[in-house]
């Protein structure tokens, strides 16, 4: 669950910038143009002060959606890798246009390519892949890795990267932002009785998988009843058929467009009452896939919120915050025709 603002404030500590004297051990202080910043996996990195160039690798429309949200999308020297140049990423160079004209900086087995890194002298590496950052760190980048797992992960990015390219008050009005809506939201939604929320899956039909651990606790926030939340550990939930007929969901969101329609023909899923009720539905996708991570987080709490419980949320207008909250992180203003777009999951 969010926590409050002033909770929030206090992940900062996870922010480190050092400042020892060594002279008298034989060490020299570190140049005046850099600082120690102590990353999300308890690394402590020596990065510019001032970060013009960075490389974002593995997830990159997730850890992109912060930078452009914290306005330094012109930062980024690498374009978007091969999975995420479709049309479901459209928005994503929509909103940060110089992406269109970067080069990708990984292969289909998403492994770096190093020279061309080396080109592209980045100030600092993003990524959440504690192995690839060690192999970076020999190679002398500078790398940070994001660990987002959990919703307070979600602040404490911000934060981090607020420090980071020096927008630390943009990151503070993101984070305020969050916690107003989702008190809108609880406001709304947190009075209902268990028994009145619905049973909602969210996951990848073409995989039968639930993709990531985030989505147990949107769902929850929204007022429903996540059917895979078991307390796992683990990033990603596979399952089967079997799985599915015996949570028998109330509602179904898929990862695509195209997987509704696969719900409605699979004859093994004809008993399923999100089936039967013709209640199965795609996950918007902007920056990102909404059900995913990514700084797009509260519209996936504010849309599930409004599909589970249409009259307690009636008041939400869910077009009005989309227009809102783009134009005030993203910089882009949204039309009526791409609000729809995005809502549909964009085929």
């Amino acid at each position: 669950m969010m926590r409050s603002l002033s909770h929030v404030l206090s992940l900062q500590l996870l922010i480190v910038f050092v400042s020892v004297s060594l002279s008298g051990i034989g060490i020299a202080d570190p140049p005046a143009s850099t600082h120690v910043v102590q990353d999300m996996a308890g690394r402590m990195v020596t990065i510019p002060k001032t970060v013009n160039r960075i490389v974002t690798l593995g997830p990159v429309p997730v850890l992109n959606s912060f930078i452009i949200a914290l306005g330094k999308s012109d930062s980024i020297v690498n374009g978007l890798p091969l999975f995420a140049r479709t049309p479901r990423h459209k928005y994503h160079t929509l909103f940060a246009p110089t992406l269109a004209g970067r080069p990708v900086v990984q292969g289909p087995g998403m492994d770096p390519d190093i020279e061309l890194l080396l080109q592209l002298r980045p100030d600092v590496i993003l990524t959440m892949d504690n192995g690839i950052a060690r192999i970076l760190e020999k190679k002398g980048f500078a790398v940070l890795v994001l660990a987002w797992r959990q919703s307070e992960d979600a602040k404490t990015t911000m934060l981090l990267l607020g420090k980071v390219l020096d927008r630390e008050e943009k990151a503070l009005n993101y984070l305020g932002y969050v916690d107003g809506l989702m008190n809108r939201i609880t406001e709304a939604v947190s009075d209902i009785p268990e028994t009145q929320r619905p049973n909602v899956l969210f996951c990848s039909l073409k995989s039968m998988t639930q993709p990531h651990l985030i989505a147990d606790w949107w769902i929850r926030k929204a007022g429903g009843i996540s059917v895979t939340e078991n307390g796992r550990i683990v990033e990603s939930l596979s399952f089967s058929v079997e799985h599915v007929l015996k949570w028998n969901p109330d509602i179904l969101i898929v990862s695509t467009p195209g997987e509704v329609l696969q719900a409605y023909q699979d004859t093994r899923l004809r008993t399923v009452r999100a089936v039967q009720n013709r209640n199965v539905f795609s996950i918007p996708s902007a920056a990102h896939p909404w059900g995913h991570r990514t700084a797009e987080l509260p519209l996936t709490v504010f849309w599930a919120a409004k599909l589970f419980h249409p009259q307690r949320t009636a008041h939400l207008d869910l077009g009005a915050e989309m227009k809102t909250f783009y134009d005030r992180f993203f910089g882009y203003s949204l039309r009526d025709d791409q609000v729809e777009e995005i809502l549909s999951g964009i085929p």
